[in-house]
């Protein structure tokens, strides 16, 4: 029996990668592509691939995935990133696990990141980047939480263990692109912990910095890359920092403002509302 398996890429502003991720993809039996507030060339570039396209503003993550599932009408789905490229190994064990899979409803696919073209496989974690991600699953096994930056992730079902063929993930063109990586995240974070009311202390940031730090440079084996060991768990330590204490300042910036401001210019968070 054939199982339709659909690929689900989300994007903003892809241009520049989106067109080699796509012609990646033709094994699965549909692509949907969502676009979010997409001002470049990744409409066209998604027409051109896509079996679907959906177009929309989605503020937060888990939304956007969330819609791109609903547009998907096989009964597997397989996410993939702008920046990633899945090689025809990989694509022929995600044909044959969703053709094999009786009982388990998702599945761990590798991930192989390199920094411009340096190949990273030790070290990630803590939130600034990953070895490994549930991407292949079974039609509403997987929802992902109302967060604008890694969603956190509600799976359903049995899991069928990790597949041997990586994703290739460009995550930064080089180390400048990381540090912008790391303003851009640690931005969305800090909102997202304002919004869940649990910014919590400077103090206790810190110790989670220094224990991400320790995490991703020994336990995950990031001195095994040597200097570029070193920097990741630096970035990893400081996302967790950093995204506190920005949470920090845009509540005293929020407090400013509601001095100046009717209640109606702020949600219901407490934050100027957009």
């Amino acid at each position: 029996m054939t199982v339709k398996l659909s690929a689900l890429v989300c994007v903003h502003n892809e241009e520049q990668k989106l067109a080699a991720c796509l012609q990646r993809l033709r094994f699965a039996d549909e692509l949907v592509v969502v676009l979010d507030r997409c001002t470049d060339r990744s409409a066209a570039i998604a027409t051109e691939f896509a079996d679907r396209v959906v177009s929309g503003a989605f503020p937060l993550e888990g939304p956007r995935r969330a819609a791109g599932v609903e547009a998907c009408s096989g009964a597997w789905i397989f996410e993939v990133d702008a920046d990633e490229i899945v090689s025809d190994a990989l694509a022929a064990e995600i044909r044959q696990t969703v053709t094999d899979a009786i009982e388990p409803a998702h599945f761990l696919i590798p991930v192989d990141n390199y920094v411009g073209d340096r190949l990273i496989r030790h070290g990630w974690g803590g939130s600034f980047g990953t070895s490994a991600v549930t991407r292949l699953y079974r039609r509403g096994c997987k929802q992902w939480k109302a967060q604008r930056v890694h969603p956190g992730v509600i799976l359903q079902g049995l899991g069928g263990g990790r597949l041997e063929n990586a994703l290739v993930h460009h995550v930064d063109d080089d180390i400048s692109d990381m540090m912008r990586r790391l303003d851009r995240y640690t931005e969305l974070r800090a909102r997202d912990l304002v919004d869940e009311n649990r910014v919590g202390s400077l103090s206790a940031a810190a110790f989670r910095g220094l224990r991400r730090f320790w995490k991703c440079y020994v336990r995950r084996k990031g001195y095994r890359e040597g200097r570029w060991g070193v920097l990741i768990a630096v970035m990893a330590g400081l996302f967790a920092f950093l995204s506190v204490l920005r949470a920090h300042l845009l509540m005293a910036e929020c407090a400013g403002v509601a001095r100046t401001l009717p209640d109606a210019a702020f949600d219901r968070h407490g934050v100027p509302a957009e």
